[in-house]
């Protein structure tokens, strides 16, 4: 599934491990994320900007599409940089719920 692809989809309740994703099939997924990479059971991006008002700006967007989500990313920012973390509790772990937002943002950047 591709990045287009996933932005096209909806979050949905998960639970159990059975909807992780991991391995070879977690690694093919992110493959079309660029710059997303998984560790210890999330993914996670940094992005970079020319001032706070952009970071701000982009935190924002962010926040709105987890509301609308109900998928709820970690967000650290700092003056020039954003990190964005996503991991599904439910399934303590990388799930399709995360790819989905990842490429999502993905695409709203591209707008």
């Amino acid at each position: 599934m591709t990045a287009q692809e996933l932005a096209q989809l909806h979050c949905t309740p998960l639970k159990g491990a059975h909807k992780r994703l991991s391995g070879e099939t977690l690694a093919a997924r992110l493959d079309d994320l660029h710059g997303w990479i998984e560790a210890d059971g999330h993914i996670a991006k940094d992005f970079q900007f020319t001032d706070y008002a952009q970071v701000v700006a982009f935190v924002n967007q962010v926040a709105a599409l987890a509301t609308a989500e109900d998928h709820h990313p970690d967000i650290m920012f700092g003056f020039n940089r954003v990190r964005v973390v996503f991991t599904t509790h439910s399934v303590r772990g990388v799930s399709l719920n995360d790819l989905i937002c990842a490429a999502r943002i993905e695409a709203m950047r591209n707008i």
